[in-house]
């Protein structure tokens, strides 16, 4: 039965602390029709710096909030610049999906922190807005990632994929999504992603990623540092399961100090534990996929694309290729999840997040003041 079709406007602040990614989409909660407008509006260093400071924050600092706040100003920023570049007015829109951005996650402690004003943003843009996409689902006992699965798969039905089938992004941590029957879905985060590549390269050169993987191509693998990073007891725990940004980095920073790498050799190395780290997981996985599709910014690096066909074996692809905007994916999502939270859809599910029965999530935030 068809219903009602919304049209929502998802937003991304990722761990790899670049940018805040926006895009329209509009849904009735199952379906999806992508219109091709996005933004994506660069972190200024300062406020880089200041998100930065407040990882592995267990609780709410004073200088948080005034963090939080710039945050969301910059977030509607993006909506205004969305909104021009699509010929829309706000009243346009039925809801924005607003995920903030994360600075510390530990489910098993019940803990995961996204900053940002949800209110603030309704107010600012007089459009509602549902945000927390996180936390009911932790506080059922699950790893509150990931999310986007329930939209990969979407998105993957509409493609007319033969499953299984395999969503990989990779933003500053890495996720994947197995989709194999309808409703079939399995997930997890492999591990680092784009992180530490993009923190190795912000200290030894200034600009805060390997363009296209050239300073990998240009190094050697250290095999030695591959091998021990895939030591880590993460590796070998069942899924679901996921990391938080900071996750790994102390060992891998060790390692890598011990090796006594140049530039080139780290990139490449921290690049290798990357693709290592998805080629591992496969083993959690019910069945290899036939075909991967990589969206986020891993997939413009080459280096990390070529070393993951090799290590997985059978094609590797942007999703791109099956004309999706991979920098708009998780972006896209959120404005997904956001109107499956108005229709009470559950957004996470056992074999996603580990969530013992299909949860809900999400908070809606009206508009509390006159325009």
């Amino acid at each position: 039965m068809q219903g009602k079709w919304y049209r929502t406007i998802g937003m991304m602040s990722g761990t790899s602390l670049d940018a805040v990614d926006a895009a329209i989409i509009e849904t009735d909660g199952i379906e999806v029709r992508r219109t091709g407008h996005f933004v994506s509006v660069p972190y200024q260093q300062e406020l880089r710096d200041q998100i930065r400071a407040c990882f592995g924050n267990r609780a709410a600092t004073n200088s948080e909030h005034v963090v939080a706040d710039d945050l969301t100003r910059l977030h509607a920023d993006a909506v205004f610049e969305l909104l021009a570049q699509a010929g829309m007015q706000a009243s346009d829109i039925d809801v924005i999906g607003f995920h903030g951005q994360t600075v510390f996650h530990e489910p098993a402690a019940g803990i995961t922190r996204q900053i940002g004003t949800p209110y603030m943003l309704a107010e600012l843009t007089g459009i509602p807005v549902v945000a927390d996409f996180r936390l009911a689902d932790v506080a059922a006992g699950g790893q509150g990632a990931p999310l986007a699965p329930v939209y990969h798969a979407a998105l993957i039905k509409s493609a007319g994929m033969n499953a299984p089938v395999a969503v990989l992004n990779i933003g500053g941590i890495s996720n994947v999504t197995w989709i194999g029957t309808d409703e079939d879905l399995v997930a997890f985060d492999c591990g680092p992603g784009n992180a530490r590549i993009d923190d190795w390269m912000l200290r030894h050169t200034g600009t805060p990623y390997d363009r296209d993987g050239e300073t990998a191509f240009s190094g050697a693998v250290d095999a030695y540092v591959g091998l021990k990073f895939l030591e880590d007891a993460y590796f070998d725990l069942v899924p679901p399961k996921s990391l938080d940004r900071e996750d790994m980095a102390a060992r891998i920073d060790q390692l890598v100090t011990e090796a006594r790498l140049n530039m080139a050799d780290g990139a490449a190395t921290l690049s290798h534990c990357t693709v290592a780290a998805v080629v591992a997981g496969v083993n959690h996985l019910p069945l290899a996929p036939l075909q991967w599709f990589v969206c986020g910014g891993g997939r413009h690096n080459r280096f990390v694309m070529d070393k993951l066909a090799e290590g997985l074996g059978v094609p590797v692809r942007s999703v791109d290729e099956l004309d999706w905007n991979g920098d708009a994916v998780e972006a896209e999502c959120f404005g997904y999840l956001a109107v499956r939270h108005l229709l009470e859809y559950p957004i996470s599910f056992p074999g996603t997040t580990g969530v013992p029965e299909p949860c809900l999530g999400g908070r809606l935030y009206h508009i509390e003041k006159a325009a």
